[in-house]
């Protein structure tokens, strides 16, 4: 056991926990003992942030942190390390969340065994080496996130949202096979270091452009996006969380990991991903312009928001400088942060107005006038929430993106400088459908749904506390986190180096 690398529990852990946490929901079925599973996989995840520092302390010390058994290949990098971040930390706050939220759900066992066993997927994709065994990890992820998505299985919208995404998910894994085909019989290898050094042909331009569209099912990316809406509004809010704020993100980091190994076969790439960033912000501002239900509004602003991440990273890829790279893993930390507290506010709220009289029932806009005289922290994190994501100052939202806006006019370059005014003007738009959130929630005359609500559990705040405070704090403070964006971004970097 000590010569497995520290890094390697970050996978393990959960790994092995998930069946045990089914086994103790099937075996302990008593009053006393049916919130084992609960507190297990609130455990384990907490415990699997002992390893998470450990191997971030060594990788800031220069250690190399990798392993292999067979043909199966790990590697930790700065990228891999944001993405554990991000998939741990918000992993387990949803896990403390989802305690009283599913109090009177049954197959609770099957909800927290597949919560840490996709966070564990999550980890394994970032740290994968080679084309096949990032698939096996990507897909993994996905078949969890499936049944997440349709965990209230006697509801048909839940269970359609679920059918919706297997099916259009399955459509862009058979794309990323064919990709992966392609690329090893150009190549004769699928190791990611291996296929950068061949020589470039080609054909490998039609697996790069399998790979946009396959990955990019999962990432959202327009028009590979329909899925998500439904998704995000039929899931319980804690899955809604782990899907906008990490499932969709691990889906651009396995899509910059085969792109990276293919940056020499084409110049285009970065056109590509800011042409996607345009469309993303434009498409997902505009549908979310529409929507009456506050679950779905929150699914196509995700939208919008991968397209920020996409316009930095085409920033970096095009000029090869770290700014733009770095701006873009801050926009995915904060992200996470600031989707899942916004999901988890607003799930506080479904629950207080819906759940907790046994009905399940969409969050209408309409329902949240007045939420602020009854439930004031949970309206407070939500409007820190939404205001964060229109990039407002001093939340971190407005940090991150002001981080993105400065690399592109860096460059100096016109076409770049467009398309930034371009992403400011979409941030001031996100504004327009963010505020009447707001303002609904701060309103003197509560709605009936309000006046008849019930009371939030406490446990429910906790993570509405850690995660308000952390937007607050980044956005005041946003160097706090280069110990963790820097070295992600220019893992990046070398991959488009060919390092």
């Amino acid at each position: 056991m000590s010569q497995i690398p520290v890094f390697l529990w970050l996978i393990l852990l959960p790994l092995l926990a998930s069946p045990v946490i089914y086994l103790l929901g099937r075996l302990f079925r008593k009053p006393g003992l049916a919130r084992l599973p609960y507190l297990a996989a609130v455990l384990v995840l907490a415990i699997s942030l002992v390893p998470f520092v450990l191997a971030a302390r060594a990788l800031g010390a220069g250690e190399t942190l990798h392993y292999e058994l067979g043909s199966i290949s790990l590697h930790m990098d700065g990228l891999g390390l944001l993405l554990a971040a991000v998939a741990l930390g918000l992993g387990g706050l949803v896990a403390l969340y989802s305690g009283p939220y599913l109090s009177k759900e049954d197959g609770q066992e099957k909800f927290y065994a597949m919560l840490v066993l996709m966070v564990s997927m999550i980890v394994g994709l970032g740290c994968a080496t080679d084309l096949f065994n990032l698939w096996i990890w990507f897909e993994a992820m996905a078949v969890t996130s499936y049944l997440l998505v349709a965990f209230y299985r006697t509801q048909a919208a839940s269970l359609e949202a679920g059918f919706k995404y297997l099916v259009q998910s399955a459509a862009g894994s058979v794309l990323v096979v064919v990709g992966i085909a392609i690329i090893f019989g150009a190549t004769g290898t699928l190791d990611l270091a291996g296929i950068r050094a061949a020589a470039p042909a080609p054909i490998l331009i039609a697996a790069g452009a399998l790979f946009v569209v396959g990955f990019g099912v999962k990432s959202a990316l327009v028009p590979m996006h329909t899925w998500l809406p439904d998704a995000h509004s039929q899931a319980p809010s804690g899955i809604s969380a782990m899907l906008s704020g990490v499932v969709i993100e691990a889906g651009l980091v396995a899509l910059l990991r085969s792109l990276g190994a293919l940056f020499a076969v084409s110049a285009s790439w970065p056109a590509l991903l800011i042409g996607f960033g345009a469309l993303n912000m434009l498409l997902g501002n505009l549908m979310a312009l529409q929507q009456k239900q506050v679950k779905r509004l929150l699914a196509f602003s995700s939208v919008a928001h991968m397209g920020y991440m996409l316009l930095g990273l085409g920033i970096a890829f095009y000029s090869g400088q770290i700014a733009g790279a770095q701006g873009s893993m801050f926009h995915l930390f904060n992200h996470g942060l600031m989707k899942g507290l916004a999901f988890l506010s607003a799930g506080t709220l479904l629950y207080t107005l819906y759940i907790a009289r046994s009905h399940h029932g969409p969050l209408m806009i309409d329902d949240l006038a007045g939420a602020a005289t009854r439930y004031p922290l949970a309206a407070l994190t939500f409007s820190m929430a939404v205001l964060a994501l229109g990039g407002l100052p001093p939340l971190a939202g407005f940090m991150s993106k002001w981080q993105i806006f400065v690399a592109g006019f860096q460059t100096h370059n016109i076409w770049l400088e467009t398309m930034v005014i371009f992403g400011a003007l979409n941030s001031v738009l996100s504004l327009v459908y963010y505020a009447p959130l707001v303002n609904a929630m701060y309103r003197l005359e509560p709605s009936a749904r309000v006046r008849e609500g019930g009371r939030a559990p406490w446990v429910m705040s906790i993570p509405l506390v850690i995660l308000g405070l952390a937007i607050v704090v980044l956005g005041v403070w946003p160097s706090l986190m280069n110990w963790l964006t820097e070295p992600a971004a220019r893992s990046l970097l070398a991959v488009l180096a060919g390092q």
